[in-house]
């Protein structure tokens, strides 16, 4: 009989987050939906009237970012529990209802920026010169502006507003198929023993020494997306769609210029890691040469890309080992701070350290692991993948599928560095500029991630240990640089098609990305017919051109881990700034800070140098 998923009641609390940090209850949850009501409607007083004094635009800016931070934590509250077990009907219906509450906000509240593109220049300075509590709201005022010629109406802001309910529909059917719904076959592993596939387990299976294993998961988890291709292709084709027409809406050349403008971030940002990596391909076809020799194989197939070139050095981590060792590689931030130690020995040692930066990331990471942040393993009905996510006034919450792997450890260092970006920008920005934008999102992450790498080859001394973690270091460059910039042209590529009027059906779809696949894997890749179905089941794709800052940020990361090691205090002290810096200026100049310039080929091409280096080196030990 195959081993089945704990119920989510099965779950040790221990391995669980904590959501009371938000609400107590969800009695308290929908006191403060009636409070957003009341304060929407308080707002919605001021339509005609919020450029007539000082006084109103201050008291529209005042509602709507109250507004805006309790929608978002009720939000938050609602897809916590929502996505720890997403067949739970009451958690379902809370989720969809933050949905209609965040469009009804957008709808009745569509008038203030069209009301306040109105005013002139003048009108706006008089203002912030009389009343000197607009100064906080500056930065916002002056991103509406740069916005102007892609803000429509009043009343057409409020026609788009009203479509932000029904335009979640795509990402959420989608969702619930591939986490829910979808039943996955049952395969042997390696001792014989019957288990179902799941999202969590499957990329474990792929990093088996067992091709067998490998290649049977491979074939049955697939199969299931073959078979629901149609349906999801009309998902996807909806997600794209929808995109056009707001495109177009606000008076965007494209979908990809409409996306990245939402960050402020030049399209050219885009194109240019596209252009980059595609300049280094010889880099990844040599990754793959490798790959195949180290694993003796006539034939490399795409259920040999996960298992460790080095396979005899391979060993799995537990969680507890992990958190262990995260601590250990955060040792260049966490300065004086002499782990592993216990929770309460930490918390003591950090309370008389002297360094403050590396001693209060110490201490909140520490926090994080103990006090319940994280959501650790797998249940049945759980959302898949690994995120971190919180709202301002309450601490981050990380969602992981922890399965003992070296890969989830550094998942886990991953999380980490979202959770601590958002405690230090939350701690030193107001609400209205704490988000930080997306484009910067996955720099503090992946900078974890190297930290993590960059200890574990300086205490390791054994040669064929030296080899499996390089192995894992150019995983991660396939991974993040090559395999997200492949899933960013995909995206850019269907997008484009759709835009001029070609079908995103399943067999289009399937043909793009089977394409895509051989391009950067090459000649030395069989590229299975399996994987054309890939595209299927990345999550991402509904999240509007996310992917590619995977590879951007790892390029910055790259250059901040190195500095942070090799310079030290000056180095850190930057670190701490660009961490801190939430959205309170553009994400391309909070890099430009730590000297990172994103408009240039130079970052991906110095990350894409040092994945060179790691070949050289790995080779020189097999």
């Amino acid at each position: 009989m195959a081993r089945e998923l704990p119920k989510r009641s099965e779950v040790k609390e221990e391995y669980t987050w904590d959501v009371s940090a938000m609400y107590a209850s969800k009695t308290a949850w929908e006191a403060d939906l009636k409070e957003v009501d009341a304060i929407v409607s308080d707002l919605a007083k001021l339509e005609g009237s919020v450029m007539a004094s000082a006084e109103k635009l201050l008291a529209a800016l005042e509602l709507g970012a109250r507004a805006e931070q309790k929608i978002d934590l009720a939000f938050n509250y609602a897809e916590r529990l929502f996505d720890q077990d997403q067949k739970n009907t009451e958690h379902q219906a809370m989720s969809q209802k933050m949905y209609g509450v965040m469009t009804d906000y957008q709808s009745r509240t569509a008038f203030v920026v069209p009301e306040i593109l109105a005013a002139d220049k003048a009108t706006l300075a008089q203002y912030f010169a009389e009343n000197k509590k607009l100064e906080l709201y500056r930065g916002l005022v002056d991103e509406i502006l740069r916005t102007k010629e892609h803000v429509l109406s009043s009343e057409m802001e409020k026609l788009v507003a009203m479509t932000g309910e029904m335009a979640q529909t795509p990402e959420q059917v989608y969702s619930i198929i591939n986490n829910a719904d979808l039943i996955y076959p049952e395969i042997e592993d390696e001792n014989g023993e019957k288990v179902r596939l799941s999202h969590g387990n499957f990329v474990p299976f792929e990093e088996s020494g067992d091709r067998r294993v490998r290649k049977d998961a491979f074939e049955a988890f697939y199969s299931i997306y073959k078979q629901f291709a149609g349906t999801i292709a009309g998902l996807y084709n909806g997600q794209v769609k929808q995109q056009i027409f707001y495109a177009k809406a606000r008076n965007y050349a494209s979908t990809l210029e409409a996306a990245v403008d939402a960050n402020n971030v030049p399209a050219k940002v885009y194109r240019n890691l596209v252009e980059t990596v595609n300049a280094n391909m010889d880099k990844m076809h040599r990754y793959v040469k490798l790959r195949k020799k180290c694993l003796g194989v006539d034939e490399l197939h795409m259920y040999d890309v996960y298992t460790p070139m080095i396979a005899d050095a391979a060993k799995k981590v537990s969680y507890d080992e992990a958190k262990e060792t995260v601590l250990k590689a955060l040792a260049p931030i966490v300065e004086d701070v002499d782990y592993p130690v216990s929770y309460e020995e930490a918390k003591e040692l950090v309370r008389k350290a002297v360094a403050p930066l590396g001693e209060e990331y110490g201490k909140l990471i520490d926090r994080a692991l103990s006090e319940r942040w994280i959501d650790v393993y797998e249940n049945e009905g759980k959302r898949s993948g690994a995120y971190s996510a919180g709202a301002f006034g309450t601490h981050p919450y990380v969602l992981l599928n922890y399965n003992d792997t070296l890969d989830n450890m550094f998942t886990l260092a991953h999380e980490m560095g979202h959770a601590m970006h958002s405690w230090y920008s939350n701690a030193n920005q107001p609400y209205i500029y704490s988000q930080y934008k997306i484009f910067v999102a996955e720099v503090a992450s992946t900078c974890n991630e190297i930290l993590l790498m960059e200890y574990l080859l300086a205490n390791t001394t054994d040669k064929k240990e030296r080899a499996y973690l390089l192995n894992h270091y150019l995983d991660s460059f396939k991974g993040t640089v090559y395999r997200q910039t492949m899933f960013a042209e995909f995206e850019m590529k269907s997008n484009q098609m759709a835009e001029e009027g070609e079908s995103l059906n399943a067999e289009n779809l399937c043909k793009l990305y089977y394409e895509l696949n051989q391009k950067y894997f090459g000649e030395d890749m069989v590229s299975d017919p399996q994987i054309a179905y890939e595209w299927a089941r990345i999550p991402h794709f509904y999240y509007n051109f996310y992917v590619y800052q995977y590879a951007t940020s790892f390029s910055a990361a790259v250059a901040i881990a190195h500095g942070i090691l090799e310079e030290g205090a000056p180095a850190v002290e930057r670190y701490k700034k660009f961490l801190s810096g939430g959205c309170s200026m553009s994400p391309v100049d909070l890099l430009k800070q730590v000297g990172i310039n994103m408009e240039e080929p130079k970052p991906i091409q110095d990350a894409l140098d040092v994945f060179g280096k790691v070949l050289d080196e790995i080779e020189t030990l097999i």
